[in-house]
Parts: structure tokens; C-alpha cells; sequence
């Protein structure tokens, strides 16, 4: 499992040290930090942890199992300053995310685990999972997950006033299609179901009635099972959402805010329909709380289960599916159904001659 260090002046190696400091979870993966010596040091002291098992290694070759393996991404001397965003912190953090993705395009490691990271306008930097699609070459699914519910988004980060303009039934096909397929195979739901939020209120605006609904006769015929479109405040306020698998909100808060409600403390992010399992928690690096040894560790530790879970369950769903066995017999399905449908010549002529 790869592990990227994050903004060093926020809190992720201290989610890292806290979560991995457990021995039992050293028995469910080999983890690779992604980071920096120094800095990793320099955060243990600050958080008057523990010495643990920890390994300094130069490349993902030289891991070690039953020990968190920290891999030098740089040299570079980089002033730790908690709780203040600055250029070099996050400049440290992308340096770490970098060297990853290379690794990831080698096949070093099974899946990956991102510590907190913002966007930095500074730096150009896109934040991390623009960045990851840049680097994979494809467009990921946003999709936020807890204890109750999975929720994707069919406008991510477009501004409010755009977000109308934005939605078209081709765009709802794709993305509930894509996330009834990653809670299919990645969270092994035999048949998900996926609810389709509205956009407007009460659910009877043009925008239901032109694009929504169309979109939802479609994904029938290609047999996803979607529902709705739900006006969201009777569908969370009447928890309707217990009746299905996962949900697509039109817009970023219309499914954040109450998603945070419900239960806001195991939050994580899935990066879905990516060949590389991604996952991370849902939280930014929290500078207010670094160094201070108080930050919960719970998301984090979640966003490593999902990723160890997803991973095998990818093994559990393809391997059946890899070498289907070759059919014994030829089928004369289309032929002998010509014949059965067919009407015969002579009683055509005689229906003919009838009308």
C-alpha cells in the first residue's frame, strides 16, 4: 500500500503514525510512505509519539513486511512550520505524489492512500485528483463514502449558477452507470440500487421533466437499476436513502451537506472507475489541529480498510470472469427464432385476402 505524506505541515503523518501504530494493521498490508525522512522525524518528536517499527527505504523494491516503510521522495531541506499553509509544505506533499505515480505506473504497489493535499494556484497545482487523472490518463468518479451511504456527484465543482446548464441526460447515464458499476464490482453489491436526486425542489421543473426522467428510461433499458428523480429534502429528511446503495446528487452541497450530517466523523473518498485503487480521507489538512496530537485518526483508517477491501474484492469479482469457459454447442437461437415469428407464406395470402 502506497501512502503519500500530504501538506507536511498539516496532519498527515501523524494519521499515519497513529493509524499504522496498531500491529494488527501491519498484518493486513505492507505500507510505503511516501515522504520524507526528516520530516517524518521532525512530526514524531512534535507529537511526542512512540518509536515504532520504521524502515527508511530508497526504493519500493526494498520494503519490508511487518514494518511502515517511509521512502525518500527527496533531500531537500524543507522547514516544518504545523499549522501554517505555505508553498514548501505543499510543494513537499506534491513532490511525494509525484514519485508515487511514477511508481504506480510500474506496478510497484496495489493500491494507494492520499493524506491531505489542497489545491495550490501557487504552484499549479490542480489538487489530487485532477492530478491523478492527468498522470493515469483518465477521468475518475468522485465518490464520497461512510458507515450509511455513497454518494457521487453529476457536477462536482461547477459554480451554482452553472450547475443547470450543466446537467444532460448523457451525463446522468455515465455517471450512474458508473457508480452502480464501482459499487458493484469494488464494493460487491449484487445489484445495487441507485438513487437520482432532482434538481429542483419539488422535483417538476424542465429540467426533471426534459432530462432527468428521459435519463432514467435510459439506464432501464441498459438494466442499471436507478430510481427517482427524489426532491432531496423529503429524501434525507424521510431517510428514504436506506432503501438504496448509493446516490447521485445533481450538485456538490445539494449531497455533502447532508452526507457530513449523517455522519461526518468516517468520511472517505473512492477515486472510482480508475484501474488503480484510490482512496483517502474526506478532510483537508486540518492545520488548525496540527501538531497538537488531537486529530482523530477514525477517516483515515477507514480510507485504508476501503482500499484493502476493494482491492480484494476486484480479485474475487474478475477472476471468474477471466477465462470464461468456451460453449460446447452452436446456438441456432436467431435462425429458429426467424422461424417461429415468422407467418407462413400461405396463410399471408389468405389474412390478405380476408382484410
Amino acid at each position: 500500500m502506497a501512502i503519500t505524506q500530504g501538506d507536511t505541515n498539516g496532519v498527515g503523518y501523524e494519521l499515519i503514525f497513529k493509524t499504522f501504530s496498531s500491529p494488527e494493521m501491519l498484518e493486513l498490508c505492507t505500507p510505503i510512505v511516501y515522504g520524507s525522512p526528516k520530516i517524518a522525524t521532525y512530526h514524531r518528536k512534535a507529537l511526542e509519539l512512540e518509536d515504532g517499527n520504521f524502515s527508511i527505504v530508497g526504493s519500493a523494491a526494498d520494503v519490508k513486511d511487518g514494518r511502515l516503510n517511509l521512502l525518500t521522495c527527496f533531500d531537500d531541506e524543507v522547514k516544518v512550520e504545523l499549522g501554517m499553509a505555505a508553498k514548501e509544505s505543499a510543494e513537499a506533499g506534491i513532490k511525494a505524489l509525484e514519485r508515487a505515480m511514477a511508481d504506480a505506473a510500474a506496478g510497484a504497489y496495489d493500491v494507494l492512500v492520499m493524506c491531505p493535499l489542497q489545491k495550490n494556484e501557487e504552484l499549479k497545482f490542480p489538487g489530487q485528483q485532477t492530478f491523478v487523472e492527468q498522470r493515469l490518463g483518465k477521468k475518475a468518479q468522485l465518490i464520497v463514502m461512510n458507515s450509511r451511504q455513497r454518494m457521487a456527484f453529476m457536477t462536482a465543482d461547477v459554480a451554482l449558477k452553472d450547475v443547470a446548464a450543466s446537467i444532460t441526460k448523457e451525463g446522468i447515464v455515465q455517471q450512474t452507470t458508473e457508480l452502480f458499476n464501482t459499487i458493484r464490482r469494488d464494493l460487491r453489491v449484487l445489484n445495487p440500487r441507485v438513487a437520482v436526486l432532482a434538481l429542483n425542489p419539488a422535483a417538476n421543473g424542465k429540467e426533471e421533466t426534459d432530462i432527468i426522467t428521459p435519463a432514467l428510461a435510459a439506464l432501464e433499458e441498459s438494466q442499471v437499476k436507478a430510481f427517482g428523480p427524489y426532491a432531496a429534502e423529503p429524501f434525507f429528511a424521510q431517510r428514504q436513502y436506506d432503501a438504496f446503495d448509493g446516490v447521485l446528487a445533481m450538485y456538490h452541497d445539494q449531497g455533502m451537506a447532508p452526507l457530513h450530517t449523517l455522519a461526518a466523523d468516517d468520511c472517505i473518498r473512492l477515486l472510482g472507475g480508475l484501474d488503480l485503487v484510490i482512496t483517502m480521507p474526506d478532510e483537508s489538512p486540518l492545520f488548525e489541529q496540527a501538531g497538537k496530537g488531537r486529530t482523530d485518526e477514525g477517516a483515515f483508517r477507514q480510507a485504508v480498510y476501503a482500499a484493502i477491501d476493494i482491492w480484494r474484492n476486484r480479485q474475487t469479482y474478475d477472476e471468474p470472469l477471466a477465462n470464461p469457459l468456451p460453449k460446447l454447442y452452436h446456438e441456432k437461437r436467431d435462425e429458429s427464432e426467424k422461424v417461429r415469428f415468422s407467418i407462413p407464406k400461405k396463410h399471408e395470402n389468405s389474412i390478405k385476402e380476408k382484410l
